[in-house]
């Protein structure tokens, strides 16, 4: 999974949908999680909030995990908290149709 950083996150979420895990290595929700993204029908990289808080701020990201789905540069829609495979995938389905 891709590790964005303030040099590179405008430039991956500019173009085709991507989602992006906002994470910290101390959470294990978050580590619980990986597995299940890895698995989606659609491109995923992270952010670790505790080294870019500033991006994190900037979707207004108060806990973690939250997974924004980008796409064109903008956000189409977030979940936050572990959830199940399957919640990604209905999730998926109703933001980006194309997806399934």
């Amino acid at each position: 999974m891709t590790e964005l950083d303030e040099a590179t996150f405008d430039a991956a979420i500019a173009g085709d949908p991507l989602l992006v895990d906002f994470w910290a290595p101390w959470c294990r929700p978050c580590k619980a999680l990986e597995p299940i993204l890895e698995e989606l029908p659609v491109a995923v990289a992270r952010v670790n909030v505790d080294q870019e808080p500033g991006i994190a701020s900037r979707y207004d990201v108060l806990s973690i995990p939250t997974v924004i789905l980008f796409s064109g540069g903008e956000p189409q829609g977030s979940v936050v908290g572990m959830r199940p495979r399957a919640h990604f995938d209905r999730w998926l389905a109703e933001v980006l149709p194309a997806a399934e």
